[in-house]
């Protein structure tokens, strides 16, 4: 809808006389915080010449403590109004820049005259104290987003109001200018996107508050639900519109919500420092972040080495064991299933009246309390007992134990021979703590008693050797954890009820044994992780987290039901937010089976599911390629923003690929596109691609341990770049990619493009490209020149 020349005018006006008042609160803000810094530094330069120090009466030391503590606080007060001083000044400067985005105007029920209503990434009043932004998170702003023009609602803590929208307007503006503007009937015009999307990628995903669609908005201001689940195609913006659910709910709930409250699971580490300035750029502080790999690794506790999902991958996508490979993923899908799940908690019912293990209690090589005796002594306990509340009571009579041994220690004979080897340091000290414990007891002449200093220096002495033992029962590290696992697998009970769940004989057979090898060789593979921690946690009593009030799962495609599962028991107090696609399940775990479905169906009740099918990340040429790569792609739906058809080229052996790959990269790099992946399948395959190339291009190798994200040309393996976006995408050799289980992880590297795909291939080309049409490609097959 065009906009007159008057209007246009009218809105410049405007944006002059906001950035006009952003300016002058922004000249203020730096007065004020111009001053705090000078008070702060006046406090700690004078911090003790202010405070009068006397100790010598004990009304007087009071005083002094008072004194102090008054100070430190008057301190800290002027440190925390100059940060949140600063956090305001930042983000008055971003208002400064593009004060807002939208404008609706909205008639309420009952009234004559419509209020304009202008919408930014926060709110801003005048010196009258009235708005000239609206925060985008404010209810009424959600009429941007949902409604038409036309009767209308919002809804409000309060309840349900009522009226008619006039008008919805969005902007382009930018250093305090207005670049574009447009009247829209939509929820958000094709060209503002159009705007956004067709700008170049960056190092850090970009915060894009103008773009929300109606169905992220829903997303964005669910309250309702206590398992959320959003399935969205490629590009489709699953995780920015969790990261504005997150700001949403920090804004919705300030006054009981804080950002150390939610807890977002990451695919991985480059993905963490990629998200990692949304939040800050909406004014908000980061969640907390950890992927599942190192919340695993945290409850085992060091004891055992786990494998990473990345190694687990780079086996199933590298193996050359045809025999050996079917064992393992049989395996894999097996302890990722209900089934195995419904065995687990089979046997820890069976451990609750047998088969639980314990390690010795060992002194200096020595039995102190045999492992028998432990066990014994645990099944005397009252069976209907959880099996946690048991241990507690044995390791409370372990502890009593332990204490009344250490007393019959003293008398040994090696307790004696250690006192002889005390260092002068050690026997100092023994000596100053004695005399301060009791100083009428124990006088300087009385220390050279004999007997007292034997007595007193051999209770010492028991006491460091007993220390770490105590530390170990009071830790429960005395349970055998991983003979107990390995029990599952030699269970006669177990094995009858997988005979009875149809699992073959001979497949679980192999899959005990590879398990017992593994574990005895002193490693968790990662598919007996967490069953291992839900194990581990059923018997000790569940470690459970209730101050985190909301999870967030990317990916949430790539866990298994177990793993779900073993967060719903842990996290009892949260609501969730699952986030996949069941298109980009890339682990062996989940490409046979829809637990992301299996979970919802489970809790059905509580779970309100979400779709998204249309893709905004890439061209329509490009969406319309990849998604004939997966089946059922149909339902995903392109964002109508032009580009080239991606380019499939053949390479008759590794040497011509390497040219066409160079001259791919000069190509990209002469019409200005700096931020170019090159996908290869593997780790393996990316070091040999990085090696052929980084004589010749300024390139970077990213592997799983990598952790910052910075644009320019990389080679990354495939199973890491899911969740990141590229300008071009490289596809080193796409005949690789020939498994089944492969299609989605070769799904998921072209959907990495925004806006150019090139896929290589050496030789015969991979069955996935076979079936796409013709049309949606370009073929090459010219050879380049050498570069």
């Amino acid at each position: 809808m065009s906009i007159s020349p008057e209007e246009w005018q009218k809105e410049e006006e405007r944006v002059e006389e906001v950035v006009l008042a952003v300016k002058k609160k922004l000249n203020s803000m730096h007065q004020h915080l111009t001053s705090l810094k000078t008070d702060i530094i006046d406090i700690r330069k004078n911090f003790w010449e202010d405070v009068r120090v006397n100790v010598d009466e004990p009304h007087e030391l009071i005083e002094t403590f008072t004194t102090i503590k008054q100070q430190a606080e008057f301190l800290s007060e002027r440190e925390r109004s100059h940060g949140h001083g600063n956090y305001l000044q930042t983000r008055l400067t971003k208002l400064k820049q593009s004060p807002y985005f939208g404008r609706i105007d909205f008639l309420f029920e009952g009234e004559q005259k419509s209020e304009s209503v202008y919408l930014g990434i926060a709110s801003f009043l005048n010196e009258k104290d009235e708005f000239l932004i609206y925060d985008w998170r404010a209810p009424i702003s959600s009429l941007y987003y949902d409604s038409l023009p036309g009767p209308a609602k919002y809804k409000t803590p309060s309840g349900i109001v009522f009226g008619s929208l006039a008008l919805k307007r969005q902007f382009i503006i930018k250093n305090g200018l207005i670049e574009g503007m447009f009247d829209t009937g939509l929820a958000i015009g094709d060209e503002l996107l159009r705007e956004v999307l067709g700008q170049h990628s960056d190092s850090q995903m970009r915060t894009i508050v103008s773009t929300i669609q109606k169905e992220q908005n829903s997303i964005i201001r669910n309250e309702s639900s206590k398992f959320l689940v959003v399935q969205g195609a490629a590009g489709s913006g699953k995780t920015s519109a969790a990261l504005q659910r997150v700001a949403y709910l920090l804004y919705r709930y300030r006054e009981t919500l804080d950002a150390e409250n939610i807890l977002l699971f990451s695919p991985n580490q480059l993905f963490k420092q990629y998200i990692s300035s949304v939040l800050p750029e909406l004014g908000e502080k980061n969640m907390m972040q950890t992927t599942f790999h190192d919340f695993l690794h945290n409850k085992v506790g060091g004891q055992m080495e786990i494998e990473d999902p990345f190694t687990q991958m780079e086996y199933t996508l590298s193996s050359t064991d045809e025999e050996g490979y079917k064992e393992k993923i049989k395996g894999i899908q097996f302890k990722s299933s209900n089934s195995f799940l419904e065995l687990l908690q089979h046997y820890i019912k069976l451990l609750g009246n047998e088969g639980l293990l314990f390690h010795d209690i060992q002194l200096k090589g020595r039995i102190l309390i045999s492992s028998k005796s432990i066990q014994e002594k645990f099944y005397e306990y009252d069976s209907s007992l959880p099996i946690s509340n048991r241990l507690k009571l044995l390791t409370d009579h372990l502890l009593q134990e332990l204490k009344d041994l250490a007393k019959k220690e003293i008398k040994e004979k090696w307790v004696e021979d250690e006192i002889q080897y005390l260092d002068k340091e050690t026997y100092l000290k023994a000596y100053q703590n004695l005399q301060q414990k009791n100083k009428k007891q124990f006088s300087d002449e009385a220390f050279n008693d004999l007997a007292l200093e034997q007595r007193f220096l051999s209770k010492l002495v028991v006491k460091v050797h007993f220390r770490p033992i105590i530390k170990i029962v009071r830790s429960l590290r005395y349970i055998d954890l991983f003979a107990i696992y390995i029990g599952l697998f030699t269970n006669s009970s177990c094995q009858q009820l997988v005979e009875s769940l149809g699992v073959n004989l001979d497949e679980w057979k192999s899959i005990c044994l590879n398990t017992i090898q593994t574990i005895e060789q002193g490693t968790v593979n990662y598919e007996d992780a967490t069953p291992f921690v839900y194990l581990k946690e059923q018997m000790e009593g569940l470690h459970k987290n209730t101050s985190v009030r909301h999870v967030f799962v990317d990916e949430a495609q790539d866990y298994s039901v177990l793993q779900l599962e073993l967060l719903t028991l842990l996290f009892p107090k949260s609501r969730f937010t699952l986030l996949g696609d069941l298109n980009q399940a890339i682990f062996i775990h989940t490409t046979h089976g829809s637990p992301f479905h299996s979970f919802s169906s489970n809790n059905v009740s509580s779970t309100e599911i979400i779709k998204l099918t249309r893709s905004y990340r890439s061209t329509r040429p490009i969406v319309e390629f990849t998604r004939e790569l997966v089946v059922g792609g149909d339902p995903i739906i392109p964002f109508n923003r032009k580009g080239n058809l991606p380019i499939i080229t053949e390479a008759k052996d590794k040497v011509s690929l390497h040219q066409t790959l160079s001259y791919q990269i000069q190509s990209l790099s002469e019409i200005g596109t700096t931020n170019v992946a090159v996908i290869c399948k593997t780790y393996a395959e990316s070091q040999h691609a990085f090696e052929l190339l980084k004589d010749t291009f300024p390139i970077r190798l990213l592997k799983k341990e990598s952790s910052i994200f910075e644009p320019g040309l990389v080679v990354i393996p495939s199973y890491l770049a899911k969740g990141i976006e590229f300008d071009a995408v490289i596809i080193y050799d796409a005949s690789v990619y020939r498994r089944e289980s492969e299609r989605n992880l070769f799904y998921t590297a072209c959907t990495r493009a925004m806006h150019e795909l090139y896929v290589n291939y050496v030789g015969e080309m991979s069955p996935f490209l076979t079936s796409v049409n013709d049309n949606l490609y370009e073929k090459n097959s010219k050879k380049p020149a050498p570069i």
